[in-house]
């Protein structure tokens, strides 16, 4: 970086640029902008990045981001106490919660199985996980982790060990297949394959 920038602005810019999708110019562009800004709302910004680290912590039923423990999601009586959404991360039960369709448990696995990336199951929240079936209320479990090869991997070792640990839970996936809208000519070999094989019954 140019040995001209003051030293309280590198610092910034370095910072930034650690965030996803932030290089280092665009780093610089946004710590521009801040430099812009009221005092005030940099301060406020400041605190908001502050407290976040003070007043957010993981919900020990879910392993999701929360002010209370248990999250407003776990705490919630009307929901149905028998089925278990396994979600690799956070942002991801927020979107299916979002959608207001299902109504039952979750559970944040944290990652997914990636040994190139030295993720293994001992990365995994798994522990939680068992934790969670052992209480004897879930009779379903939904893997809803997505449809890389990572998540089919990491699929296959929760199946493996929920199946064996507790045989009387039933192991759900996510639909897979054609998206609303898409034409069969553009579909790649594995969403094609995966379509036919759970296909719907129509009769």
């Amino acid at each position: 970086m140019n040995k001209r920038i003051p030293e309280p602005l590198k610092a910034l810019v370095e910072q930034l640029a650690r965030l996803p999708g932030l290089g280092p110019k665009s780093a610089m562009r946004a710590a521009m902008v801040l430099l812009k800004w009221p005092e005030a709302e940099t301060r406020r910004l400041g605190r908001g990045i502050h407290d976040l680290r003070d007043n957010l912590h993981l919900c020990s039923r879910c392993g999701g981001l929360s002010s209370t423990d248990p999250c407003p999601v776990c705490a919630d009586a009307e929901r149905a106490r028998d089925t278990l959404c396994l979600v690799t991360e956070w942002d991801s039960m927020l979107t299916i919660d979002e959608g207001g369709f299902y109504r039952g448990q979750y559970m944040i696995l944290g990652g997914l199985l990636a040994p190139l990336d030295r993720v293994d199951s001992e990365s995994l929240d798994t522990d939680r996980l068992v934790r969670r079936l052992e209480e004897g209320e879930i009779t379903e479990l939904i893997l809803a982790l997505g449809a890389t090869l990572e998540a089919e991997n990491t699929a296959t070792f929760i199946r493996q060990m929920v199946s064996s640990r507790f045989p009387l839970v039933r192991i759900s996936r996510l639909a897979q297949g054609i998206p609303l809208g898409a034409e069969v000519k553009y579909m790649d070999k594995e969403t094609l394959r995966q379509s036919l094989q759970y296909r719907q019954d129509l009769t």
